[in-house]
């Protein structure tokens, strides 16, 4: 395919190159069900929620028109990301998106030892 047409971004994507590493990512992979009844409303309030982790950095999205969506944590160290992880209001909206929103997720930890950046001027 050799169609050039700029492709929209889903979301405004973490500024790149930001933060200094060492730093740990979370990344979030999912295929929702039909049944999407409160997401919104939980997704934006987990938003928020993160938000009051200390070590928190930042978060892109992207979702595909086939119906996948990543989430991308960014998160100082692991800590934070076990804070995260142990809360237990997001604990309580992964149990529903278990039961209700989610055909699939896989959630992937990592360590960043290094960032490039890139920007077209």
């Amino acid at each position: 395919m050799n169609d050039h047409s700029p492709v929209p971004a889903a979301a405004p994507l973490t500024p790149i190159g930001v933060f200094e590493p060492p730093y740990h990512i979370v990344v979030f992979s999912t295929v929702r069900t039909e049944r999407q009844d409160g997401y919104a409303e939980t997704n934006a309030r987990m938003e928020e929620l993160v938000k009051e982790i200390p070590g928190f950095l930042g978060l892109d999205h992207a979702q595909t028109p086939g119906g996948l969506g990543i989430t991308v944590g960014y998160f100082r160290d692991a800590d934070a990301i076990a804070r995260w992880r142990s809360d237990d209001e997001h604990r309580a909206a992964q149990r529903r998106g278990m039961s209700e929103w989610y055909e699939r997720y896989t959630v992937q930890v990592a360590k960043v030892e290094r960032s490039q950046e890139f920007q077209r001027r």
